[in-house]
């Protein structure tokens, strides 16, 4: 908020309404409700979003960990039939030109989630030993990239070709949160570009994070307001950054 000449009467409503909306509020509704332009809204909304940025405070990830992928991009079915078979054109089956997204779950905890370039092990067994303690059980799906896991930790895997749960053994708290994440996208967002998509998973991310206590209760939307308005201290984001005018790394 420094230097903004938008006021605080403007900014905190704001920062409420994106922590406390389950599918997210669009820059067309957040201009009509605080009554500034949908360019300032958009820039407003990518600001707060930086603000809802995990800074893993909590440490690694412990106890039952669910890792999964998702793919994030249009429906074929809704699309022109050139462009259909465009997208669907070689093995992909629908995956081809979208984009492929992390997650990594605490059970009863915590997710982290990030945008990756695919699913090979390279790019997803990294950030696993990176963000979840060694001895942990951790559930995965069939994907081969996973296989080695069980050198670190206790591994449990689901084939979702015959089964989505078994026992323990599932990816369901992960499903749970790409469905949320989609409904937004898709819902709310509508047209996202993928070099931003990045930061709508922070802010879907920072409202599953919140919606609960480590004790199991629900948190109020105030605590959720006031978490959110706490994490602006010492974080900047620049409009020349925002689009793409200056460098800008983001680390999982």
């Amino acid at each position: 908020m420094e230097d903004s000449a938008i006021g605080l009467d403007k900014w905190l409503p704001a920062i409420w309404m994106v922590a406390n909306n389950r599918n997210g509020i669009s820059s067309w509704e957040l201009h009509r409700a605080i009554g500034v332009t949908q360019k300032t809204a958009w820039f407003m909304l990518h600001r707060i979003r930086l603000a809802m940025q995990d800074d893993k405070k909590g440490g690694k990830l412990s106890g039952e960990v669910e890792v999964d992928e998702s793919y994030i991009g249009g429906k074929a079915r809704n699309m022109h039939k050139s462009a259909k078979a465009k997208k669907l054109q070689g093995a992909g089956g629908g995956v081809v030109g979208k984009i492929a997204v992390q997650g990594i779950l605490q059970r009863g905890g915590h997710i982290r989630a990030r945008v990756i370039d695919n699913s090979r092990y390279e790019n997803v067994v990294p950030a696993v030993h990176e963000n979840v303690e060694a001895g942990s059980h951790v559930y995965t799906d069939e994907l081969r990239s996973y296989f080695g896991l069980q050198a670190d930790y206790i591994h449990d895997v689901i084939n979702h070709a015959e089964r989505y749960v078994d026992g323990q053994i599932h990816t369901n708290g992960l499903e749970n949160f790409w469905s949320l994440l989609k409904r937004g996208l898709g819902g709310t967002y509508v047209a996202v570009e993928p070099f931003h998509l990045f930061r709508y998973l922070d802010e879907q991310a920072f409202r599953y994070n919140h919606r609960k206590d480590e004790g199991g209760n629900v948190i109020s939307d105030y605590e959720r307001f006031k978490t959110c308005l706490s994490q602006i201290v010492g974080r900047r984001l620049t409009y020349k950054e925002l689009t793409g005018k200056e460098g800008e790394t983001e680390a999982f």
